[in-house]
């Protein structure tokens, strides 16, 4: 055998059953090996198309994703795509060809740098200088990238070493003696947090996307103890969004009743979650009533980083949680729940009626006519936190978003990969007319696998999100931001490709548009026009707190008291 057949024999013996990818020069070998071999390869349009793929394949399955690339162009295309999955905390491993040994560091023909260029952003990396290499360089891959904290990791292959004669043994035996994640959480750490929640007045339950694996002890431990549970985005379906526990989604663009739970809280335990910046605004005036906080993560790097922690505790979320059930009570939080209600009640999000037909009632309309069954994936933008606030998911790894990157673009690839993982069930990108155009290529690959997603493009005309903060905090100049008169013909675009287009102007048209979508049997691209000054609200700007916090437009709230 050679490299590259070993290569994929390595792969099939990690269970590896899709990779994708664009072929090149580099990476040819692996390609042609890849003739005879079982793993089914999905050819993309655009490298960033393969790993944003790979990166939602391994969210929605709980698997490791596999995309494949050539050298330079082919693998620097991948980057985004990396710091993507790094930042969201996502196993990927991506295999790049490389010029040959020789070659390397004189500048040939698509050469780069690329275990340079990626380190910062990968969680591990490797330059296979030697054939004998692959099957432990392989296994140890995938060990590092799903286990401990999730992450990608990348194997660079020069070209002459996939060519090489392979002379070892495809059995090896992985030995990282520096590498031991902790999974359980310690005892006593675990005894100090569930006498801190009993003790609480105001407890509350905050889960991010290191919880979605742990669903099942999650929603056990929070109806045995009876705690309000708030979910970030990256954790949004790790608690049922249908839940009379749950009180939405924290930070910039959260609940009400999230975000005052959070500032009056006396005691969080934040379970699977960063403290991203956008969760806690001004961290100087995040929870400034809380005297407990109680972090549970297996990444010890994360925990005191942001926010002060009294308990901190290691491990993985599903083995913690499992342990704290054991000596988890029903907490006496009825007073607490009284207030919880109150601003639940008072502050639901909603949206102020209009001619136009808007974001909020087409994604709403979606979830009622789907019961909120479905594969939700995003784009990001306005339409990503309208998504986030008005398609509640009830199922773990079926809200599929670019949390930490926020990387524009990734709703289509996110949803074919997304579909390729569950190909039984229905995926819905809800997408801005900004964000589709970054990646709209990757129509042809849903169109040579058949695949049949539905993308729902919100099209205000505008970067809307850069044009919300434009119209409060930028003197409303929208400096570069009006899309409209270059925008194509969505739907016509989509029949361009083989695939149905439908378009959705008029408002009371919108459950026919949603109605064509959905009875679809293939693929669809649905352009729904919606108006052009929406703003996402409720909004705490960047850098304050809970008292912040904006409810509606200045504008809007004006004209009412008018």
């Amino acid at each position: 055998m050679n490299g590259a057949q070993v290569l994929l024999k390595a792969l099939e013996r990690e269970g590896v059953e899709v990779i994708f990818g664009h072929p090149g020069g580099a990476i040819m070998p692996t390609y042609d090996a890849l003739y005879d071999s079982p793993i089914r390869h999905i050819l993309v349009r655009h490298e960033q198309g393969g790993v944003h793929a790979a990166t939602a394949y391994a969210r929605a399955s709980g698997r490791v994703g596999v995309v494949m690339a050539t050298s330079g162009p082919g693998a620097l295309n991948l980057v985004t795509g990396l710091a993507d999955a790094f930042m969201d905390s996502t196993p990927v491993v991506a295999i790049t060809g490389n010029v040959p040994r020789a070659l390397i560091g004189t500048d040939a023909f698509q050469e780069a740098d690329v275990t340079g260029v990626t380190m910062p952003i990968t969680k591990h990396n490797y330059l296979v200088q030697d054939v004998n290499d692959l099957p432990r360089v392989v296994k140890e891959a995938f060990h590092i990238a799903s286990t401990g904290r999730p992450g990608p990791v990348l194997i660079d292959i020069p070209k002459d070493v996939q060519l090489s004669e392979f002379t070892g043994s495809m059995e090896v035996e992985l030995d990282l003696p520096g590498y031991k994640p902790t999974l359980k959480g310690h005892p006593r750490q675990i005894e100090r947090a569930l006498d801190a929640l009993e003790k609480a007045e105001r407890p509350i339950l905050m889960v991010g996307g290191g919880a979605q694996h742990a669903h099942a002890e999650l929603l056990t431990f929070a109806e045995k103890t009876g705690l309000p549970v708030i979910t970030t985005l990256m954790g949004l379906g790790a608690f049922p969004g249908n839940h009379p526990l749950w009180l939405g989604m924290p930070g910039m663009h959260g609940t009400v009743a999230a975000n005052r739970a959070i500032h009056h809280a006396d005691v969080i335990l934040a379970v699977g979650l960063r403290f991203d910046d956008r969760v806690t605004g001004k961290v100087s005036r995040f929870a400034p009533h809380a005297h407990t906080i109680i972090h549970v993560d297996i990444d010890p790097a994360e925990i005191g980083k942001v926010v002060r922690t009294h308990i901190p505790i290691v491990g993985d979320s599903r083995l913690v949680l499992k342990e704290m059930l054991r000596g988890a009570k029903a907490l006496r939080l009825a007073e607490w729940w009284r207030q919880l209600e109150e601003w639940r009640t008072r502050h639901p999000l909603t949206w102020r009626p209009k001619p136009h037909l808007q974001s909020q009632e087409v994604i709403r309309a979606f979830h009622e006519a789907t019961g909120g069954h479905a594969i939700v994936t995003t784009g990001v933008g306005q339409h990503q936190m309208f998504a986030a606030q008005f398609f509640p998911v009830t199922r773990p790894r079926s809200f599929l978003t670019s949390g930490g990157l926020g990387t524009m673009g990734v709703g289509l690839p996110f949803a074919i990969g997304a579909q390729v993982a569950r190909p039984h069930e229905l995926v819905i990108d809800f997408d801005g007319d900004g964000s589709f155009q970054m990646t709209l290529q990757e129509l042809a690959t849903v169109v040579k696998y058949k695949l049949p997603v539905k993308v729902v493009i919100l099209n205000n005309g505008y970067l809307g999100m850069v044009r919300q903060w434009q119209d409060l905090f930028h003197a409303r100049r929208y400096s570069e931001v009006y899309l409209a008169d270059s925008n194509p013909d969505f739907a016509r675009l989509a029949e361009a490709y083989g695939i149905r287009g439908v378009r959705v102007e008029r408002k009371e048209d919108l459950m026919k548009g949603v109605e064509a979508v959905l009875n679809a049997d293939g693929p669809v691209v649905a352009e729904f026009k919606v108006y052009h000054e929406e703003g996402v609200f409720p909004m705490i700007p960047a850098g304050g707190a809970a008292e912040d916090m904006i409810l509606e437009h200045p504008a809007e709230r004006q004209e009412v008291e008018a």
